[in-house]
């Protein structure tokens, strides 16, 4: 059955996946000197906390998604997560709200989201990671689209305009969409082969979607990948397969990215003279 847009309230939720075990962030990398917050943060593996200029990466990533226009988060945590919730529990904010769901077990992304559903309702969710930046005039851009919608950057600005080695964007899945810029499918780990066809152009996803609450049908409704996970964009894909109205907004910018140690610095750099308003 296919679902046609319907006009709709502007989303004004976001669920932001900060479960992840932070594997490559505990890894210590030679050359790199971390502050002793900044170190504490990253042998716990807690990505989103790492501290910039006294301050938390996440607070970065809310900041600018509230400029984007949304004020309602639901940050997906573990059960040992206690860091994240206290912050945020005394944490001043005047222009948004953050509640909490609980991941018990880290069984993929599709799985953190589904832990979000209480919190949805009936409205539609931005869902992105919380270890990624994302300009908040591109995440507007896809606040207004009708139903369901996702953010490819171009291969050229994320080289241009991100901190990733260009070896890495290579190999990230890439969102193929037809004439009418509706997502058709999520290519992941493209073959080398498919990266040089698709040119600089290539649109490539960075988890960032707005989704109705079908996503939560879909979450249900999946397998474990070959990981033995369940996967957003495996959900994203039951979406699409079952008729779900899905566009893909092109974004000619890049996406701080905050997986590793080695992260740290150029996003320190790239994110300072930047205001914090929660």
């Amino acid at each position: 059955m296919t679902h046609d847009p319907v006009a709709q309230t502007a989303p004004h939720k976001v669920v932001i996946m900060a479960r992840g075990l932070g594997t490559r962030m505990r890894k210590s990398v030679e050359g790199v000197s971390l502050t002793a917050d900044q170190a504490a943060a990253a042998s716990a593996g807690v990505k989103a906390m790492i501290s910039l200029d006294d301050r938390p990466f996440l607070d970065y990533v809310i900041s600018a998604l509230a400029d984007a226009g949304f004020d309602e988060f639901c940050l997906v945590i573990g059960p040992e997560h206690n860091v994240i919730r206290d912050y945020y529990d005394a944490c001043e904010k005047s222009r948004l709200s953050i509640v909490y769901a609980v991941q018990e077990h880290p069984l993929g992304t599709a799985d953190a989201v589904a832990a979000a559903e209480e919190f949805a309702g009936d409205d539609r969710v931005l869902v992105v990671n919380s270890d990624n930046f994302y300009p908040e005039d591109a995440v507007a851009r896809l606040r207004e689209v009708p139903a369901s919608g996702t953010l490819g950057f171009t291969k050229r600005a994320m080289i241009a305009q991100s901190n990733i080695d260009p070896e890495r964007i290579r190999a990230f899945a890439l969102l193929d969409s037809d004439d009418s810029g509706q997502l058709t499918d999520i290519i992941e780990k493209p073959d080398p082969h498919i990266v040089d066809a698709a040119g600089e152009t290539a649109l490539v996803s960075m988890n960032c979607f707005l989704l109705t609450p079908r996503i939560f049908e879909a979450c249900r409704s999946i397998d474990k990948s070959e990981r033995g996970e369940y996967e957003i964009v495996d959900a994203v894909r039951w979406m699409v397969e079952h008729g779900e109205h899905f566009d893909v907004v092109p974004v000619e910018s890049g996406v701080l990215d905050m997986s590793n140690r080695g992260d740290i610095t150029s996003v320190v750099e790239a994110l300072s003279s930047r205001e914090v308003k929660l």
